[in-house]
């Protein structure tokens, strides 16, 4: 599998985004007749499969509309590449991955500038406190996929706009061979030796993986889910000894020797290491006893998808036992995770693999998330500027 830049690669995907919103600008509005039923549902309306007349009258639909939109999903994250292979194969649906190393941030973007034309995103993966924003901007259709019921209530939005489908820990990846002791802990980071050496994967203010490593610092330097200031101030004393790099960690910056310390999720980090094997890097992956961090990446439908059974089609994938699954084969731990176990569903082999943590996750609020963006928003420049 080729190894390309993450999704949260926040520069180069913002200025991918902005070109192709140049270059759809123009766009017509969707055609979305093929989409309602001789008895008049609608796929654009039409709240679960149950709604619309059930799966098969989905299926049809969507293979109809023969298209499905998504945006900043890089191959190479999650397991995502044989997740859009396995739905293309099943359903005969051709997937348009657009702008694959963007943010959340730039998918918001894309669903705002683009409203009534075809080229806007069908579906969004968010980080989840970008889910929020989505949804309180009015921009997500809600939708209650078949296994709705199974999912956490904690992990998903009571009205169905948005639903949490994988997720992870903030890890700490190490490129062994150019660090002589790798560190294992956030209060390692700030240890002279690692001068220049530590990164993150994107802007914070943009990016759900950068996003989770400052809530993650701020956990281990004692701070909680309402307060994550001290995170903020912890990448700053890392900036100020020399130890912080803004260079945004990437598979290729990896390679490169340029940011040997990655703060990303472990899902990432591990599939990382299985890919440097064949490349002679030995990438060591550690969950940090002292900021455990988990988080869920949220799946939503936009508001006006131009191919809304297809939309719909795809969430029903992503949720099935086969879709969670592929999440899983990709170090990724799926929402239905502990529903798909009891049922015994779950792919015990892969599940054996996943980078080991103690104890159980617990999960920001709403109301504290909202609060960290604006806390982060207004600190990051200065945390780390100079």
């Amino acid at each position: 599998m080729k190894l390309s830049l993450p999704r949260n690669a926040v520069l180069g995907g913002s200025l991918a985004v902005v070109a192709a919103l140049a270059l759809s600008a123009c766009g017509a509005a969707p055609d979305n007749a093929s989409t309602t039923t001789k008895d008049g549902k609608s796929a654009a309306t039409a709240a679960s499969a149950a709604d619309f007349g059930g799966m098969d009258a989905l299926v049809k639909a969507a293979k109809k509309e023969g298209s499905l939109h998504i945006i900043a999903v890089p191959r190479d994250w999650a397991n995502y590449g044989a997740i859009i292979d396995a739905f293309q194969k099943k359903y005969g649906i051709k997937i348009q991955d657009e702008s694959p190393d963007g943010s959340s941030q730039d998918e918001i973007n894309a669903v705002t500038s683009r409203k009534g034309q075809d080229r806007a995103p069908d579906v969004l993966d968010l980080g989840s406190s970008f889910a929020l924003s989505a949804a309180q901007q009015g921009l997500l259709a809600p939708y209650k996929v078949s296994s709705f019921g199974d999912i956490p209530a904690g992990q998903k939005d009571p009205q169905a706009r948005w639903y949490n489908d994988y997720g992870g820990y903030i890890s700490i990846g190490c490129d062994a061979k150019r660090v002589k002791e790798c560190p294992t802990t956030f209060k390692d980071l700030l240890k002279p030796q690692y001068k220049g050496q530590v990164a993150l994967n994107g802007n914070p203010t943009k990016s759900g993986s950068a996003f989770g490593g400052v809530y993650a610092a701020a956990l281990a330097n004692g701070g909680s889910f309402g307060d994550i200031q001290p995170g903020l101030d912890f990448f700053a004393k890392l900036k100020k000894n020399g130890n912080y790099t803004p260079v945004e960690s990437t598979p290729a910056t990896v390679e490169k020797g340029e940011t040997p310390i990655s703060i990303d999720w472990d899902y990432l980090n591990a599939g990382y290491a299985d890919e440097f094997k064949s490349k002679g890097l030995d990438w060591k992956v550690v969950v940090p006893s002292d900021g455990q961090y988990a988080q869920y990446y949220s799946q939503a439908i936009t508001k006006d998808a131009p191919h809304p059974a297809a939309a719909r089609l795809w969430q029903e994938f992503l949720y099935s036992t086969e879709g969670q699954n592929l999440w899983l084969k990709g170090y990724a731990r799926p929402a239905l995770m502990t529903s798909m176990e009891s049922a015994g569903t779950l792919d015990k082999t892969a599940a054996a693999k996943l980078p080991q943590v103690t104890g159980s996750a617990s999960f920001p609020s709403e109301a504290e998330q909202s609060k960290a963006k604006t806390v982060i928003a207004q600190g990051w420049g200065k945390a780390v500027s100079g």
